[in-house]
């Protein structure tokens, strides 16, 4: 019956925590901002890193450009069937893609040429060559843009069309067919498609020439090998593998991470310098108070039990408000400021929508750092107090 739960001390406890308001009140809202603060980095984190990982399935398995002078140059597709003759090498994918800077905006979209008789080199473009005739959106002068592509276009007074400036100067009107979206919305969010021709035509570009090479390889074991034998074919080529790519993407990723862990680090050193100073002893008044208690013919385990519920619904219910307020933050309102830290403060790619990334993990983690320190730091102090004589903690 000792162990069964007392609403009574719950009651008391309660009371206890209004009757030192200001102080809990303090502790409340310092407790609050740091666990919202350590969850809303969490959850960033996480949800670029899903970002990123789905980005990175969705790569091509070779990508070869051209250079010259150090400097991407277009290639000819005159090339693509020597390409084709390496054994293992399933298909060569001429690309035709740059980046349109948008002025009135100060974004750059991300064009990228299609030809529905291509193997595309990307599923969702297969699914969008399913869907729109692109024969039909040259003839009529159209395209297909995303999400974030429309948002910025409608904030720009352009309803249902876009003004391309060609190189010779001119302009090239193309009236919106539809928008898409896809799950790597940090990758497509900023696309425009267009037919390979009309592409070509915006970019300036002969029909004999492409911006780099798609390689699809059905064996991924194969795909170092054939990148040597590129090289060697080809000395002017720079060959990029999806590991490559890979690498590249993560280390951007690590180097971003170190801001998180550094801001990190400062909210969890200001926690356990609060939790410290709890720790290192109790008020005068709440060390007569446990005299008193014990006076009246408490035990050091009613004590005990009353600090822990009283430490326990400070702790909680901050950690549940910290909690929905960083949900409500990152993934409602975007995370502004704080996504900044690891996406940078440039303007030259339009927004995106952090995606949900749930995470148990990262829920443990922040409970397990948070409330039973927080419970402990409490309950040690008021066990030293409370296995005094009553008469002497009264002194």
């Amino acid at each position: 019956m000792k162990n069964k739960f007392n609403f009574l001390l719950l009651d008391f406890a309660i009371s206890s925590i209004f009757r030192r308001g200001s102080k809990n009140i303090f502790i409340f809202f310092v407790f609050t901002l740091l666990i919202f603060l350590l969850s809303s980095v969490l959850f960033i984190s996480n949800s670029i890193k899903s970002e990123l990982d789905t980005t990175l399935n969705a790569l091509p398995d070779i990508t070869v450009q051209r250079l010259q002078a150090g400097r991407a140059i277009n290639i000819p597709t005159s090339r693509i069937n020597k390409l084709l003759a390496i054994d293992g090498v399933k298909a060569v994918i001429p690309r035709v893609w740059g980046y349109y800077y948008f002025a009135n905006a100060g974004v750059n979209f991300s064009v990228v040429g299609i030809d529905k008789f291509d193997d595309q080199y990307k599923d969702l473009y297969a699914k969008l060559c399913d869907k729109f005739d692109f024969d039909k959106l040259q003839d009529k002068k159209s395209m297909i843009v995303g999400k974030g592509v429309q948002k910025i276009l409608k904030s720009n007074f352009y309803n249902g069309y876009f003004n391309f400036i060609k190189p010779d100067g001119s302009l090239e009107k193309l009236t919106i067919a539809g928008v898409f979206s896809d799950d790597t919305k940090l990758e497509s969010n900023d696309v425009i498609l267009l037919p390979m021709e009309k592409a070509r035509d915006i970019f300036g570009m002969s029909k004999n020439e492409a911006v780099d090479f798609v390689i699809k390889v059905p064996n991924p074991v194969e795909i170092p090998n054939i990148a040597k034998k590129i090289r060697l074919l080809y000395p002017d080529c720079r060959v990029i593998t999806k590991e490559d790519l890979s690498i590249s993407y993560q280390n951007i990723f690590d180097y971003k991470s170190g801001l998180f862990l550094a801001l990190f680090i400062i909210s969890a050193f200001t926690f356990f310098m609060i939790i410290y100073d709890k720790a290192s002893g109790i008020s005068s008044d709440e060390k007569k108070e446990i005299g008193i208690l014990k006076a009246v013919g408490w035990t050091i385990d009613d004590v005990l039990k009353e600090k822990f519920y009283e430490a326990f619904v400070i702790s909680f219910i901050s950690f549940i408000t910290a909690l929905s307020l960083a949900i409500f933050y990152v993934y409602f309102l975007n995370a502004p400021l704080l996504k900044n830290i690891f996406i940078g403060y440039s303007s030259l790619k339009p927004e995106f929508d952090l995606p949900f990334a749930f995470d148990f993990q990262t829920f443990a983690i922040i409970f397990f750092l948070t409330v039973p320190i927080y419970i402990a730091a409490t309950i040690i102090p008021s066990w030293k107090t409370a296995s005094l004589n009553a008469d002497e903690v009264m002194r």
